[in-house]
């Protein structure tokens, strides 16, 4: 079973699936751009001119650059250190120094220095045909007094730093300098004056500031030198108050403290070896005679004689006791004289022994009375050493004072100095030059600005035409929007149509007198004839279907060209050998009898009320044999859809369908009048006429959505009137290039 129509929900089905792919969003921006083509080359070609026409009336600018560096290398002839300190060179210092180059203070240096104020170019109006245009405008809207001098000032300081470029070069410390004007040596001097007037700037700045440093630093020495003096005094007077004297670095008090317990030290030394001596002394006496050793140890000669004696007679005793006998008087005054030496050795030990304990008491009185001094100087110490806590600090605060008052008095000496000899760390390496080549405009880069801006500017023009272009203008669309088979798309002729007929379908230049109602007639091998062909094709594949000999040609609105189209497929039809007629059933505004049979007094509305018989109200087409039934008098008729309705009408189109192969009905528009509806049971197709980029989607769609009894038996949707050139765009096998090459052997061309 042939199926002509396929339901929406299909139809949308099979778009959704197709668009869900990456390559057909790719192909629908390539159809969005083939279809805007004029458009996006008119939008590009007026962004193009305006870059020319900018580029040939703008006035030349030209730049000029100086560099400077920040040179971390400080030379310091006349000074070993910064009165300020000197700040160590990192990033921020340097982003700090291109701030400052951008001041008002660096730029009204130069503006003064160069009497910027009496330039026209920073003060007037901007240079070539642009700023003369600008320039005139602004005087219009001038209140015509003369500006001040500070007005000619700021002005000339807003265009200066709008020609200026302060930038910093990667990450080094190399600052670059950038003027642009009109004059290129205009553009070198400024910049180098930008470099000079900022190294000014800073001389100025350390200047002052090591002034200002000084006045200061002037106070500052003499409120120091008074607080040193001061503290000096304080602690002179101090040490006279409790009595502290210096000798040598060292206080008096402590050198007698060390002298003391010196003496002390040796005091109780001596005590101990007069007592050591006076308790031998006293071993000794215990002893009846010494021994040699003791005696010895004494050091007395009179002991030592004395006890040489002794030992000698001693000897002598006991020789002559032995010879003689004990008793002998020899041996008993022997013993005799040893008992005198002996009492002389004991009277002797014991003169010594008072020797010694009087050395001894001495001793020990000579220490106890050290130790009394000894006691009186550590009291005394002490009572020093307390004062000496508050001498340190008295002392303290002086050396403080002092080294103050020193370090200013440096620093005052090396700001005087630094006065004299003033040194920055800027310096210019590259002093800037005459350029050679303008640097603004630049051709190239506005030509490609324009032409992408206008490419931008010009998709997003075509996108937004594409979305507000809410008309039928491709098959695709028919079929998605009303579900419908597109049979065919009809181009639009260059003339007027006849009035009522449907506006631009008209009589072709090649042959100016060809009656547009007979074109595929007179023009067999027209693309207008080829796409009529079509329609008549769909009518016979779907007569496979289902019976269609009565076919109604209908639109939305009127003027849509239903009327030619309905009248020049009834010509093809009996042209072909069909028997064919052409009913005009537009009972409100029958134009096709009009231009068919202006002279007819009967028509359609009398056959149906039984005025006239049919026979007597046709006509026929002596070439073609096209039968045509006019609608008749239709002036004063109220309810027509009541007479397509009425049982007359349907044995009216019963009585055609006998005698015809085939009955076209041209019927009203839909969208002001109701007759189309009531015809539904008398009709076996409909053919709707849409045209071609003028007839909205929404009405379309909402007249069929309305009326499902003529959506059942359509047979297809014709966009009429199009225009190939513009149809080529959308649908490239919809274009003149395909039938202009096939015809080409005809001689025809269209």
């Amino acid at each position: 079973m042939l199926q002509v129509n396929r339901p929406s929900s299909e139809i949308n089905r099979d778009y959704a699936e197709v668009e869900s792919s990456p390559a057909q969003t790719l192909t629908s921006y390539v159809e969005i751009v083939r279809r805007q083509f004029p458009t996006m080359v008119a939008i590009v070609s007026a962004c193009v001119i305006l870059a020319l026409l900018y580029l040939f009336t703008a006035a030349p600018q030209f730049t000029s650059t100086a560099s400077m560096v920040i040179d971390t290398r400080k030379v310091q002839l006349f000074q070993q250190q910064s009165v300020l300190g000197d700040i160590a060179v990192d990033s921020a210092t340097v982003e700090t120094q291109v701030e400052i180059l951008k001041s008002e203070n660096i730029s009204l240096a130069v503006i003064r220095d160069l009497h910027l104020i009496d330039d026209p170019e920073f003060t007037g109006s901007g240079g070539g045909l642009l700023g003369a245009v600008v320039g005139a405008v602004a005087s219009l809207f001038s209140d015509g007094h003369a500006s001040s001098e500070f007005e000619l000032t700021r002005s000339a300081l807003g265009q200066f730093e709008r020609s200026r470029t302060i930038k910093r070069l990667g990450l080094t410390y190399v600052m670059e300098i950038g003027f642009t004007s009109r004059e290129p040596a205009k553009a070198a001097q400024i910049a180098n004056a930008i470099a000079d007037a900022y190294i000014v700037d800073q001389l100025e700045a350390k200047y002052q500031a090591t002034r200002r440093a000084s006045v200061w630093l002037q106070d500052r020495i003499k409120e120091l030198r008074t607080q040193a003096s001061a503290a000096q005094k304080a602690v002179v007077d101090f040490k006279t108050a409790n009595n502290i004297v210096d000798t040598g670095g060292r206080l008096m008090n402590e050198q007698q403290l060390a002298e003391v317990n010196s003496q002390l030290i040796m005091a109780h030394a001596a005590t101990a070896e007069a007592k050591a001596r006076l308790d031998r002394i006293n071993d000794i006496l215990k002893q009846d005679i010494p021994d040699a050793n003791v005696a010895d140890a004494l050091k007395n000669d009179t002991i030592v004689k004395l006890r040489g004696q002794y030992v000698d007679m001693a000897s002598k005793e006991s020789i002559w006791a032995m010879k003689y006998g004990s008793d002998h008087l020899a041996a008993v005054n022997l013993r005799r004289q040893m008992a005198e030496i002996k009492k002389n050795i004991i009277d002797e030990l014991k003169r010594i022994q008072e020797s010694y304990k009087s050395d001894y008491d001495i001793a020990v009185t000579r220490e106890e009375s050290i130790k009394s001094s000894l006691a009186n100087v550590v009291s005394e110490s002490q009572l020093t050493n307390q004062a000496q806590v508050q001498l340190r600090e008295l002392e303290s605060s002086a050396q403080s004072y002092q080294a103050m008052y020193d370090n200013f008095l440096q620093r005052y000496m090396e700001s005087v100095q630094q006065q004299s000899f003033p040194i920055t760390e800027a310096r210019v390496i590259s002093a800037a030059t005459t350029p050679l080549k303008k640097s603004y405009p630049k051709s190239l880069i506005i030509l490609a600005a324009s032409l992408l801006g206008g490419l931008m500017l010009s998709f997003g023009a075509a996108m937004a035409r594409e979305l507000t272009d809410k008309v039928f203008r491709t098959t695709s669309q028919v079929e998605e929007q009303l579900g419908a088979n597109c049979i065919a798309i009809v181009p639009a002729l260059g003339g007027t149509a006849p009035a009522g007929l449907g506006g631009r379908l008209a009589k072709p230049k090649s042959d100016p007198h060809a009656n547009l109602l007979r074109y595929v007639v007179d023009n067999p091998l027209s693309r207008f004839a080829e796409a009529v062909r079509s329609l008549k094709v769909a009518v016979d594949l779907n007569s496979i279907v289902r019976e269609n000999r009565v076919l109604a040609v209908t639109s939305t609105l009127p003027n849509e060209g239903k009327s030619t189209l309905s009248t020049n497929l009834a010509q093809l039809m009996a042209h072909s050998g069909a028997k064919v007629i052409l009913v005009d059933a537009d009972l409100r505004n029958p134009s096709l009898s009009r231009a068919l049979r202006p002279d007819a007094n009967i028509g359609l509305v009398d056959v149906v009320a039984q005025k006239v018989q049919l026979e007597d109200a046709v006509t026929l087409d002596s070439q073609t044999g096209l039968a045509v039934l006019p609608a008749g008098t239709t002036s004063k008729l109220l309810h027509t859809n009541e007479i397509l309705a009425s049982k007359a009408m349907h044995a009216l189109v019963s009585l055609l369908r006998s005698k015809y192969d085939y009955v076209v009905l041209d019927m009203p528009p839909m969208a002001p009048v109701v007759d189309v509806r009531v015809t539904s049971p008398l009709v076996d197709s409909y053919v709707f006429v849409v045209e071609w980029g003028k007839t909205k989607t929404d009405v379309v769609r909402h007249n069929l959505r309305n009326a499902p009894e003529i959506q059942n038996k359509l047979l297809g949707v014709v966009l009429n009137k199009a225009d190939t050139k513009a149809l080529a765009r959308y649908e490239s096998y919809h274009g003149r290039y395909y039938y202009q090459k096939y015809y080409a052997r005809y001689g025809y061309v269209e």
